[in-house]
């Protein structure tokens, strides 16, 4: 399981950097595959694949967030969270900068997958191509890497991009 100091020092990084909108992704796995959502045709960025993710309400734990997002998004309900992926940056349509945590999670091994914000769920090999945005496709490739060479997590320092 992940170090819990983890988190802080993932949200203080955020501050110093005056990051103020935070998001949590999760890689969910099942089979050695790894689930994938399609956005609905009326949302922003309409038909896009990415990892179950949302967005860390004020005063909400990432730990917190990240067993809601995924219960919220696929009907999942994370046992664990086991490692720490890295993150990226991106601006909202708004124009908010907004940093996304991704976790690789345990989830109950019963329970089919039950979407509320997305119209289709894949669960992919990772050979090829997913069909994700460059800068998810990077955080799967360090899921391959962590599946190659564990890495421990717990002595992750600030600023050190994961």
């Amino acid at each position: 399981m992940i170090d819990e100091s983890v988190y802080s020092t993932l949200r203080i990084e955020a501050e110093r950097e005056e990051i103020r909108r935070l998001v949590v992704g999760a890689i969910v796995v099942r089979h050695q595959r790894v689930l994938i959502l399609r956005r609905r045709r009326s949302d922003a960025l309409p038909g896009r694949w990415e990892l179950p993710c949302g967005v860390v309400e004020p005063g909400e734990a990432l730990d917190d967030a990240l067993v809601r997002a995924v219960a919220q998004e696929t009907g999942l309900e994370v046992t664990g969270v086991t490692d720490y992926l890295g993150d990226f940056d991106y601006l909202t349509g708004t124009g908010a900068l907004t940093r996304q945590y991704t976790f690789v999670v345990d989830v109950a091994a019963t329970g089919p997958v039950t979407l509320t914000d997305h119209d289709a769920h894949l669960w992919t090999r990772l050979t090829g191509e997913p069909p994700v945005s460059d800068e998810v496709r990077e955080i799967l490739g360090r899921y391959q890497q962590l599946q190659r060479a564990p890495h421990d997590w717990s002595a992750y320092t600030p600023g050190s991009g994961a």
